[in-house]
């Protein structure tokens, strides 16, 4: 079984023991982390490494910030940053090669407040991963796509959209993109190995939301059709939620059956429309 996870650390410096001890435990062959919140001299390579993972990093001072980790070996990087707006500094989505698989790691801008210049800005991002994804998606090659999308898909995804309303990981624009994005053919592989349970990623730090499971699902793990088949389970590290000083995240993961036994099928190609 190959493990990919996602985890938006919250700040890699000062949450190092936990990702530590989870990687300790849970022994992920990629992981993708979000918000390091440290510039790229800051990112703790020694304490990685040391732990058995080569890694590659995208840091921003104070913000923001993407990782990849590999248990064992190098990843072998793709690409730092979407394309489409060469004047975007930051540090929002990196992409590498790791285990056979092709991995984007992301963090979609939460866009809060809402209207505003910070929404405008989410769904212009979004809109880039789109474009980019739909190259990914027909690429050929087995491609996941992890990360905080910060958007909370369904009503069903949380504990109580009537507290979020106003939110913008909620707004009919930003659950549109996400649907878009899926209707390229990618697998929501939490959703897709838990289509009737509420189950959540994240729990804000406010009015005791951890201790009543009042969460929200906005880490999300998709898989293209080269991948999708061999999907064999996906969960969320629940656990790294309750450590002292945890991240408002929990490590999110999928397990894929890489055998010859699991080879999928090749695609038929799609008629083209008639003139």
């Amino acid at each position: 079984m190959l493990k990919i996870a996602t985890f938006n650390i919250n700040g890699i410096r000062s949450r190092l023991p936990a990702l530590l001890a989870w990687l300790d435990k849970e022994a992920p062959d990629i992981a993708c982390l979000q918000e390091l919140k440290a510039p790229d001299a800051a990112f703790p390579i020694d304490e990685i490494r040391n732990a058995g993972y080569g890694a590659i990093w995208h840091g921003q001072t104070s913000w923001n910030g993407v990782a990849i980790l590999a248990k064992g070996m190098e990843p072998i990087e793709t690409r730092r940053g979407l394309p489409g707006d060469p004047g975007d500094t930051h540090s929002r989505y990196l992409e590498a090669a790791a285990h056979g698989v092709l991995v984007g790691c992301l963090y979609l801008p939460n866009g809060n407040p809402q209207p505003g210049p910070k929404f405008d800005y989410k769904l212009a991002w979004f809109e880039r991963l789109i474009k980019y994804a739909a190259k990914l998606h027909d690429n050929g090659h087995p491609v996941v796509l992890a990360g905080d999308y910060n958007v909370v898909p369904t009503d069903e995804d949380i504990y109580n959209p009537k507290s979020w309303l106003k939110d913008a990981l909620l707004q009919p624009e930003s659950r549109e993109a996400y649907r878009r994005l899926l209707d390229q053919g990618w697998l929501d592989a939490l959703r897709a190995r838990h289509p009737d349970e509420r189950i959540y990623t994240f729990w804000d730090y406010f009015r005791q939301h951890w201790q009543k499971n009042s969460g929200l699902r906005i880490d999300h793990v998709l898989l293209n059709p080269a991948l999708a088949p061999r999907l064999a389970d996906a969960g969320v590290d629940r656990w790294v939620r309750d450590l002292p000083h945890a991240s408002d995240h929990a490590p999110t993961w999928i397990e894929l059956d890489m055998s010859e036994k699991k080879k999928p099928a090749t695609r038929a190609r799609r008629a083209k429309p008639a003139a």
